[in-house]
Parts: structure tokens; sequence; C-alpha cells
């Protein structure tokens, strides 16, 4: 069972804390792999930590389930938090992100979707990102977008 549906159950939908990892996954073409969600919005593979992981571990952990794909070397790019990351679901749950944005050029095996999580999971440039990308998944990427654009 995942670690915050057990918390729900203590606490039913008061605000809560989750910490988590989102990887940016750059090809040789310098474009970022975004993950179609469900609800049709773009966003960036990666999820919540379980007990006793690490954020890098959560984020290898989240990118093989939602993507298929195996991560090689991770550089932690920054770790965003703070009121601009209040969330209130549609369910009525609240929680505050602390997550950890990591990049990587350094993956291999082939992308399969997650048919219970994704839609799709396509590049884009990041000159050209979609406009349905989450206002979240956008403050994550573009402190970086000069950086990620480096061979």
């Amino acid at each position: 069972m995942e670690y915050f549906k057990e918390l729900r159950k203590k606490v039913g939908h008061a605000p809560l804390i989750l910490p988590g990892s989102v990887v940016l996954l750059i090809n040789t073409e310098n474009e970022i792999l975004l993950q179609q969600r469900e609800d049709g919005r773009w966003g960036i593979p990666g999820g919540l930590m379980e007990l006793g992981e690490s954020l890098e571990q959560t984020a290898r952990r989240e990118v093989k389930e939602e993507t298929g794909l195996e991560i090689g070397e991770l550089t932690l790019l920054g770790v965003f938090s703070g009121e601009k990351y209040y969330i209130k679901a549609q369910n009525g749950d609240e929680f505050y992100a602390v997550t950890a944005v990591y990049m990587t050029r350094d993956y291999k095996g082939k992308i399969q979707i997650d048919q219970k999580e994704s839609l799709d999971m396509q590049f884009f440039s990041l000159t050209a990102l979609p406009n349905q990308l989450l206002d979240t998944y956008k403050s994550y990427i573009h402190p970086y977008i000069k950086e990620l654009q480096k061979k």
C-alpha cells in the first residue's frame, strides 16, 4: 500500500506534507520526456516517496514504473516547496508537495507506458513545451532551460 494512502486513512482530507521526486529525462536532441496524464494534461515522470526510500531512489522507482526506462547518473537540480506547491485534489485531499527535481541524459530501455497512470509519453523541445503542461511542472523546468540545452 502506498504510504500516503495509509496516512489518508488516519487524517482524512487534512493537509499533509508529501515528499517526492521528478526526473527531467533529456534525449540527444535536447528534448524533454513528458507524460500525458489521465486528465489530458502533461507532466514530468515522478511521484511520491515511500517509507525507507531516499529521494533519488524515489526518482528511479517512479521513472521505471511510469516509463519502463532505467536511469543511470542523476543530477539534483533543486528542491521545490512552500505555499506555491499547495494542492487540493478533486476528492478534497490537501497537501504541500516537497519535490526534488533531478535531470539525466543517462537512461536505457524502451518507453513502456503504464496505462494506469499515462495516456502517452513524448519528447518535446524545451522551447516548445505543450500548452497543457501543468504550471507546477513548468516551474520545475524553466529555471534550468539553459543548463538542460547544453550538450
